[in-house]
């Protein structure tokens, strides 16, 4: 019996680089059966005929399709219309897993956006929502000063997801927090009173609009309210004296809440040098 022609005939490693494929991918084909090499050297070696090589290129095909390997066989075996219509639900699947990553790519894309603006609203629909005080260049700062820190990675993200419907939800919870904030300074609620704890606690749970902050994080931003110009005229304006006793609500109810005020620190750094993520927000 002759020998098979080394020209139409390709070892494993051979058929691997014409396919581009490995020569383990080969040769687990061939252990389930789905390219099985029917030559073989006097050694024993497999040896691809044509015919092995464009089957082996069908299941390539199928596998880009994204055919699970154990139905690629019988898809290659089928009669002419099973076959076609497997490919036909394929192509199905194919344009719904399209639609899919079409829709995936428009999220990140309002990723990129909320990471590079901040805010996916316009300066007109952010005054009309947040109210006149509000002025649209703070997010702009805001990016430049903290844009590499992990919170504004976080308040990127939450906001590429939300609509004007939810930063209008997000400014009326804002908007009546302070509103009772205001109240209970005003009346003498004092430090550590479970009235003020709640409140506290209720300032502390806002930000996660925003960013997750722990108490230690949050005992940073009181004491950087405090020492602000910025926030001190704002808080200050609600109620008289505000915004140290919210300074002193955030310690005493970090301290209920089992951290320590005075060996508080951020995440990410010094205590006194974190604010990331404050200046977006109107906490």
């Amino acid at each position: 019996m002759a020998q098979p022609s080394t020209t139409d005939h390709h070892t494993v490693g051979a058929a691997a680089r014409l396919l581009g494929a490995t020569t383990r991918t080969l040769h687990h084909w061939d252990t389930v059966g789905l390219v099985s090499p029917f030559e073989r050297t006097p050694a024993g070696y497999r040896l691809y005929t044509a015919a092995d090589l464009a089957r082996a290129h069908r299941v390539l095909v199928y596998r880009e399709l994204g055919v699970a390997l154990d139905a690629i066989g019988a898809l290659l075996d089928a009669p002419a219309a099973d076959a076609l219509s497997t490919l036909r639900r394929q192509r199905d699947e194919l344009g719904a897993r399209i639609d899919r990553l079409g829709q995936m790519a428009a999220a990140v894309d309002r990723m990129i956006e909320a990471r590079e603006s901040g805010i996916l609203l316009s300066a007109e629909d952010q005054i009309a929502i947040v109210g006149g005080d509000w002025q649209p260049a703070w997010v702009d700062q805001a990016r430049e000063q903290w844009g590499d820190t992990p919170q504004w990675a976080q308040y990127a993200e939450r906001a590429a997801t939300r609509s004007a419907e939810d930063w209008q939800r997000i400014t009326a919870d804002t908007e009546a927090l302070h509103a009772d904030l205001a109240a209970a300074c005003r009346s003498g609620v004092v430090p550590g009173d479970p009235r003020a704890n709640t409140l506290a606690e209720r300032h502390r749970v806002s930000l996660a609009s925003y960013f997750d902050c722990t108490h230690a994080m949050h005992v940073c931003l009181g004491r950087r309210y405090a020492s602000d110009p910025g926030y001190v005229a704002y808080y200050d304006a609600l109620a008289p004296g505000l915004t140290a006793w919210l300074r002193d609500i955030i310690d005493a109810n970090a301290r209920a809440n089992g951290t320590d005020p005075a060996t508080a620190t951020w995440e990410v750094g010094r205590c006194g040098d974190a604010a990331a993520g404050t200046a977006p927000t109107s906490n």
